[in-house]
């Protein structure tokens, strides 16, 4: 029964995980000022840069992701950036007692997300995807 499900449970997958990171880049374009701002408060070095990075990461992963092309690469990219970005955005561990919930769960959150990414890298888009359509050829 799995196998019959293969494909459109990749293609799910894909889209909930472009769903997360789609709008966070949209997001961080559209308020670019805030962003930088955002990461200029957890002491990060260039700001600027980072909130382009993380904006185009964001953006072009999601893209990939929807349409399955250079899937296991913009897996991996988007599993490293979110592990990444979950230590300096989401570091319960440093907060005080009555802060720690809502950023550990925010961190266990990424860190499922992230294993779902690399599942995505471990088995690829599946069959209903650009990726499997250029491995037919």
């Amino acid at each position: 029964m799995f196998n019959s499900l293969q494909n459109p449970l990749a293609l799910a997958s894909r889209l909930l995980l472009a769903a997360l990171f789609l709008p966070a880049g949209i997001g961080k374009l559209t308020g670019f000022a805030g962003t930088v701002g955002y990461i200029s408060s957890v002491g990060l070095p260039m700001p600027t840069v980072a909130a382009a990075i993380a904006a185009a990461v964001e953006v072009l992963g999601s893209l990939a992701l929807i349409f399955g092309v250079g899937t296991r690469f913009a897996a991996l990219a988007l599993a490293f950036f979110t592990l990444v970005a979950s230590f300096f955005f989401h570091a319960y561990w440093a907060l005080p007692a009555d802060k720690q919930m809502m950023q550990q769960l925010m961190f266990f959150k990424n860190v499922g997300v992230v294993g779902g990414l690399l599942a995505l890298a471990a088995f690829g888009a599946g069959g209903w995807s650009v990726d499997a359509r250029r491995s037919a050829n």
